[in-house]
Parts: C-alpha cells; structure tokens; sequence
C-alpha cells in the first residue's frame, strides 16, 4: 500500500488554496491542501506498526513549528506546478530530516510548499502563474501535529493516523 506524511494548514489557508485548486489542480477531490514532509512510499501490514512507532518518536522529540507562506512559486520548467511557498526554518528542517531516517531517500530537494495549480498546459501555466504572482500571499500560523496518510484504490487519501508533535 502506498503510505505518504503530510501537515496541513490551517482552514483558512486551505480554504484560500482550495479556491485555486478547484480550477488548476486535478488532484483537488484527491487529497485537501498540505505541506508534503514524506513523499509517498510502499509499505505493507506488517512495516506499519514499525513505521507508527517510528512516527510516535519523531513527533514526542520534534515541537510544533511555525508555518510562514510569503509568495506564490513554481517548480516551472521542471514541471508546470504552481505553489504558495513557505519559509523553511530549524524546526521543520528537522522533522523532514528526521521523516527521513527510514525508507526511501527524499526524490528531490526539500521545498516546503502547498501545491495550487498543476498538470496545467504550457500557455495556461504562463497565463494562471503570472496572474497569481501579483495577487500574493502572506500567512502565518503552528503546525502542531503530522499526519500518516494511505491511498486508496479510487486514489484519494486518507488520514491513518495524527501525530501531535511535542507530545506525550
């Protein structure tokens, strides 16, 4: 089965991202916004005890952290994603290392975002990017706990379990 770890954002911010996505993500009946920590990677039954109790450590030993979105970004011209970037600070720099301690290595470098346009055409990422851009984004809010999502077989996710982080 096919596992990822996710934070998400407050409401409002995903009542704001979820107000692009609807036109430019197709993956918005998919999986609400997030902040991906743990891309996703296969598991079985018999890993997953394993890889919760790994979960309960990392999130007793990490503290909530605080989320700061400043600008719209794209990933463009490695592919035509568009997101609200957020700032990378100590805290979260470790929980995504420490995420990364079991299983697979991370496929890219680490940019904290939440995705609001995707899979879009060439001329349509030009038009909905340089639109976005102008209008901007400034959030900030605590993220105080992780989640361990499973897909399903329509290829929605799902919460397995919340990891509060800083607690018992």
């Amino acid at each position: 089965m096919k596992y990822g770890i996710v934070a998400f954002p407050s409401k409002k911010l995903q009542d704001l991202a979820n107000s692009y996505r609807k036109r430019y993500d197709p993956h918005y009946s998919l999986i609400p916004p997030h902040l991906t920590l743990k891309a996703p990677f296969e598991a079985d039954e018999n890993q997953l005890n394993e890889i919760v109790i790994k979960l309960q450590k990392i999130s007793k030993s990490n503290k909530p952290f605080p989320l700061h979105v400043y600008k719209v970004s794209s990933f463009e011209p490695v592919n035509n994603v568009i997101y609200f970037k957020a700032e990378i600070n100590e805290d979260l720099q470790k929980i995504y290392q420490d995420l990364h301690e079991f299983g697979d290595q991370p496929p890219y470098s680490f940019v904290p975002h939440i995705t609001i346009a995707q899979k879009l055409s060439h001329s349509e990422y030009s038009d909905v990017f340089n639109s976005l851009r102008m209008v901007g984004i400034e959030h900030q809010e605590e993220i105080d706990r992780f989640h361990l999502l499973y897909q399903l077989d329509n290829e929605s996710w799902t919460v397995y379990e919340t990891f509060r982080l800083g607690k018992e």
